[in-house]
């Protein structure tokens, strides 16, 4: 970047794309000082179906930030999503060279955990050290100095198509930046709404996004399991243009003033005026129908990511419970419609911990660009560039 100490975070979603620059200030703390957004065009899932459209959006979402901003950006940290991505644990096991544990030695035990069975059209996208073993030692998260002899890691690596990440590499590039990481949504939200404690005692995070919804599982401090459905707002959205016979651009207006996710939290059944498709003569419709429409696409979301939780990754997590995040957790009835499936405490994550958040970008909508800028922010750099199909 041309400030080494400005850090940008690009959220690419299927609803909207959004561009967050932030400041690093003397005392380390982190200033969003610049923000864009414009409704996202070419992607539908997570994945790029349409290159020129994303293109036009990232301009238009990172021009609107750098104005808001004073400054000029050229790199990025770049989230990615889509139900191409795929969690999966593993361990690695070494010989300590010297008696004790060097940092070789861990790079090592990364490389032989990492050394994994991978198809030739998937990439590893991150290798995240869930705990350590020295002998006999178990829990360390850095054993960096202990003596032993045998040394093991157990990490969780998460892999993506490899197309898919090319396709957003290149309508980065093509927007005129570098890309200087590639991070898992979830693992950047998690950046933003998850304390400590949560992530230490046991937690789900569910970041209900416009396409997908993306699930992490935390334990002990480490990520244990991620997973992504290919369902999110934009079904629920579907369902009622369908159930109402009204537009989509209308229904979508309908979900975000009156929605509803749970006939319990319904205040009144008043009637709602909607537009007809094809611009006939508007209708009454209660409150209570158009929660009938979404209530059940609420429960069938929750319900999917229980069933994907083994019992042994459920057992232990009700420390914390349930976070739900994105931009269809601020719906009402959906935290309560969460605790009712997962039987679990829930909150909705609002993102913290930077200065400078707004009114606008401390909603749970942008939990996952605020979680970018963290992620830049506490991960630096590698020093690598990625660009469509190679890295530099």
């Amino acid at each position: 970047m041309r400030n080494s100490k400005t850090i940008a975070g690009l959220d690419i979603g299927t609803t909207k794309i959004c561009a967050l620059i932030g400041h690093r200030g003397e005392s380390g703390d982190l200033e969003i000082i610049g923000m864009g957004v414009h409704p996202s065009r070419g992607l539908r899932k997570g994945m790029v179906i349409n290159v020129e459209a994303t293109v036009h959006s990232i301009k238009q979402a990172v021009r609107e930030a750098e104005a808001a901003a004073g400054v000029k950006i050229d790199s990025v940290v770049v989230g990615i999503a889509g139900e191409h991505i795929i969690g999966v644990n593993s361990n690695g096991v070494i010989a300590i060279k010297h008696g004790e544990v060097s940092s070789e030695d861990m790079r090592r035990v990364l490389d032989a955990a990492r050394a994994v069975a991978i198809p030739m059209d998937r990439e590893i996208l991150h290798v995240i050290p869930q705990e350590y073993i020295v002998d006999d030692q178990e829990g360390l998260k850095t054993p960096l100095g202990i003596s032993g002899v045998r040394l093991e890691a157990r990490v969780h690596i998460i892999t993506g198509s490899l197309v898919s990440a090319q396709n957003i590499v290149k309508c980065v590039n093509r927007a005129g930046l570098d890309v200087r990481d590639v991070v898992l949504e979830q693992l950047a939200s998690s950046e933003a709404v998850l304390t400590g404690d949560e992530k230490e005692l046991g937690v789900i995070l569910i970041d209900i996004g416009g396409g997908t919804t993306d699930v992490a599982v935390f334990d002990k401090g480490s990520i244990m399991h991620t997973s992504v459905l290919p369902v999110g707002g934009s079904q629920v959205t579907n369902d009622i243009a369908v159930g109402l016979r009204t537009p989509l651009e209308e229904a979508e207006r309908i979900k975000r003033t009156h929605g509803c996710a749970s006939k319990a939290m319904l205040e009144d059944d008043g009637l709602l005026e909607v537009p007809t498709v094809g611009g006939g003569e508007s209708r009454l419709l209660s409150h209570r129908l158009l929660c009938e429409i979404i209530e059940p696409r609420g429960e069938e979301l929750f319900s999917l990511v229980k069933d994907g939780l083994s019992e042994e990754r459920m057992d232990g997590l009700t420390g914390s419970g349930v976070v739900i995040t994105g931009g269809s957790s601020i719906m009402k009835g959906m935290r309560e419609i969460a605790q009712q499936v997962f039987k679990l405490h829930a909150r909705i994550g609002y993102p913290s911990e930077v200065k400078g958040l707004t009114e606008i970008s401390r909603s749970p909508i942008y939990a996952t660009s605020v979680g970018l800028l963290l992620y830049g922010h506490r991960h630096p750099a590698s020093g690598k560039v990625y660009r469509a199909g190679k890295e530099e």
